[in-house]
């Protein structure tokens, strides 16, 4: 079964049997609450036939919770972060008839707690590890080839991970399902050109440097493991609602422009002529991204020709490393700056210490300073930038930033230095660790929304 596979990468064989006993109680204990709103002739029927009672022990209750019909477990399910989900699905043959079920009809949409992805020196080059905020514990995921270790992580969006080989060719990559797709060959950007050798395969790549506001100066020649650590830089995933698939946005060099791909596509697109971009969103077909300047782009990539406005720039007055345009839950953007500063200049350490936080309305026409986001938290990073609700991630402190490192500086050309991660409070801008250092330095470690979603219209 599917979910015996998955279940069986996070968390071994091992303690499966022990831990059906918890799941029960899990349910069990979720089930007044998950079966509000659920139609009363269905619940009656349920407790009439099973002849069970409300006063029944926990330990009495589980022992019949595998005859509970299919659409109440799929209500108790969809509940269910991602780990004790595809536990559940692993308990019996109806309770994973529910699990298959509820992904196959797309009704499973809780909301995830957001991880970290890290790999450690200690495990094997294909092993990545996932540490839940929620549940405060690690799991290990046995992933296809090529092996993780020897890859880049350029961004986290949705569910998948963008990932660069020694080649500098990307895939998406969702941890939690294995599905890996492979994107458009570095070789069809914009800005590099591929060089053969005499058995007419690809050796080199000669990069230039032009940005479509000046003409290029000499190109510069790479090596195929080379070229990602100049090239590729942050790239994100959104759901393309015009043809129910996605698409893809690439941060990349010369002078971080953009290039993007759509399902089907066997190319990168170019966005010229703009530049020193930092940070993207998407929303209803239209790209929006942020530059050094503070300025905000929107491409519409809806139609045939992509078009471009600046529609604002916000005043600048902070000497930040990074900027963030994110999506606040109640409809406004927020330009997020992140403020370092130097920690030990021996080992290069640079140290997040203040988020300058100004909020755009939906009319554009409004720009707000605030440094308080009251019930909500952050997530900065190479992952793409989130603005959630600590109401409904109850593992989450209120009006935090958690970040990760994403300096193309730190994650590239310096892969063994340390990383600036942690937790910061947005009321008095003191930090803490996320926990005791787990990971190694590179591939840099990064935030993902774990999703059980596979990518079925991408190659059509």
């Amino acid at each position: 079964m599917e979910s015996c596979s998955i279940v069986a990468r996070i968390m071994g064989l091992q303690g499966l049997a022990m831990y059906r006993h918890k799941l029960c109680s899990l349910v069990f204990r979720s089930l007044p609450r998950l079966l509000l709103g659920f139609p009363p002739s269905s619940i009656r029927k349920f407790f009439r036939d099973q002849h069970v009672h409300v006063a029944l022990s926990e330990t009495k209750m589980a022992a019949t919770l595998p005859e509970l019909p299919q659409d109440i477990l799929m209500v108790i399910f969809a509940a269910l972060e991602i780990p004790d989900l595809v536990r559940a699905g692993s308990v019996c043959s109806s309770w994973h008839s529910a699990y298959a079920e509820l992904r196959t009809l797309g009704k499973y949409k809780k909301g995830q707690t957001p991880c970290l992805v890290y790999t450690s020196e200690s495990d094997p080059d294909d092993i990545l590890s996932l540490y839940s905020l929620a549940e405060k514990r690690s799991y290990k995921l046995t992933l296809p080839q090529p092996a993780i270790r020897s890859r880049y992580l350029i961004g986290s969006s949705h569910g998948w991970l963008v990932t660069v080989d020694e080649r500098s060719e990307m895939h998406l990559l969702n941890p939690i399902t294995c599905e890996q797709i492979a994107l458009p060959s570095v070789a069809t950007i914009e800005h590099l050109k591929p060089i053969f050798d005499e058995h007419g395969d690809v050796c080199k790549y000669e990069m230039s440097s032009h940005t479509g506001l000046c003409s290029s100066r000499n190109p510069t020649i790479f090596a195929l493991a080379e070229l990602r650590d100049r090239l590729q830089w942050k790239a994100f995933v959104f759901p393309d609602t015009s043809t129910g698939s996605y698409i893809v946005v690439l941060i990349h060099n010369p002078q971080a422009q953009l290039s993007f791909a759509k399902a089907g596509d066997d190319k990168w697109t170019w966005l010229p002529s703009h530049l020193l971009f930092e940070d993207c969103t998407y929303k209803d077909g239209i790209l929006y991204a942020v530059n050094t300047m503070g300025e905000i782009h929107a491409f519409d990539l809806s139609g045939p020709v992509v078009t471009v406005k600046t529609i604002i720039r916000v005043p600048e007055h902070y000497d930040c490393d990074s900027r963030y345009i994110v999506q606040a839950p109640w409809g406004s953007l927020l330009l997020v700056f992140r403020i370092v500063h130097d920690h030990d200049l021996e080992y290069e350490y640079w140290k997040t210490t203040e988020t300058k936080i100004c909020e755009i309305d939906a009319l554009w026409n409004k720009i707000e300073l605030t440094n308080c986001l009251c019930d909500h938290v952050l997530f900065l990073g190479h992952n793409l930038s989130l603005c959630l609700s600590a109401d409904e991630y109850p593992a989450l402190k209120a009006n935090h930033s958690y970040f990760t490192d994403d300096n193309f500086l730190w994650t590239m050309g310096h892969k063994n230095n340390h990383r600036d991660m942690g937790i910061l409070n947005l009321d008095d801008s003191s930090r803490e660790e996320l926990v005791p250092q787990l990971w190694s330095n590179c591939p840099a470690p990064m935030w993902i929304i774990p999703d059980l979603t596979k990518m079925w219209r991408w190659a059509q």
